[in-house]
């Protein structure tokens, strides 16, 4: 069981207690009305896909009910940290860090 640490509340809970929300960091278009049918479309379903470091968003749902952003290794399947929505996605050196 994977297991997730919620950075509001300050505490490692089962991953039953979390809903993934999508890929982190992903900006919204000022204007969704100027955009193409296909510019769209590539906003709303296309992702990034990566082996490695992945920036995810997840909700805490079964506790303070708040959304955070995670960096998951989708090759182990192991979360590198999580941090607050709003803050910077860890730089390269952190995650380096993060990884030893």
């Amino acid at each position: 069981m994977l297991m997730i640490h919620c950075p509001h509340c300050e505490e490692t809970l089962p991953e039953l207690e979390f809903a993934y929300a999508g890929e982190a960091h992903i900006d919204r278009p000022v204007k969704p009305s100027d955009l193409s049918d296909e510019e769209w479309r590539d906003f709303l379903f296309i992702r990034s896909n990566p082996r490695g470091q992945h920036f995810e968003r997840w909700r805490h749902v079964h506790g303070c009910a708040r959304f955070f952003n995670a960096v998951r290794d989708t090759v182990s399947d192991q979360f590198l940290t999580t941090y607050k929505s709003g803050l910077p996605r860890p730089t390269e050196d952190e995650l380096k860090e993060l990884a030893r």
